[in-house]
């Protein structure tokens, strides 16, 4: 939640991509934080979530960020591939590997940019490890730039 300002239930993005609020689906999701090299691009951890430590992680991300699953519309069947957040200013997204390198992480930043810009913010951070080169690669891709060995930020 962004304090004066409701989530929108539903961002479009294209006809095969949008983004969702966040509701529980624990069933799903867990699948994206069982993949040991998502966990370490995201968390720089060498181990997979449990399920409390997820449903712990979406609590927090309900309760203090816009959160949003990304939905994606594949062979005519929508998926849940991945989800995203905005919190004073700080972008976090997490995409399942088999989605990943498909350029649907860059829309998804750019429209939670716009969603940014709705809700005056006026610069928009993002946290990314130096090894996680494909993170490092599309965040500069959509206008991010490198301030610090692991900060980028965008200015709107």
């Amino acid at each position: 939640m962004i304090e004066n300002h409701m989530q929108p239930e539903r961002i479009p993005i294209s006809g095969v991509l949008q983004l969702i609020k966040y509701y529980p689906y624990y069933r799903r999701t867990i699948a994206w934080y069982l993949d040991r090299a998502v966990c370490k691009q995201v968390d720089n951890i060498d181990r997979v979530y449990d399920m409390e430590k997820l449903k712990t992680m979406y609590r927090y991300l309900k309760n203090e960020r816009e959160c949003y699953y990304i939905k994606y519309k594949e062979n005519g069947r929508w998926r849940l591939i991945g989800d995203i957040s905005l919190y004073r200013g700080k972008i976090a997204v997490v995409i399942a590997r088999p989605w990943q390198n498909r350029h649907l992480g860059r829309a998804c930043v750019r429209a939670l940019l716009e969603r940014a810009k709705c809700v005056g913010c006026k610069q928009v951070e993002a946290e990314i490890y130096p090894f996680n080169l494909q993170s490092r690669k599309m965040f500069l891709s959509v206008g991010f730039v490198r301030v610090s060995e692991e900060k980028y930020v965008y200015d709107l």
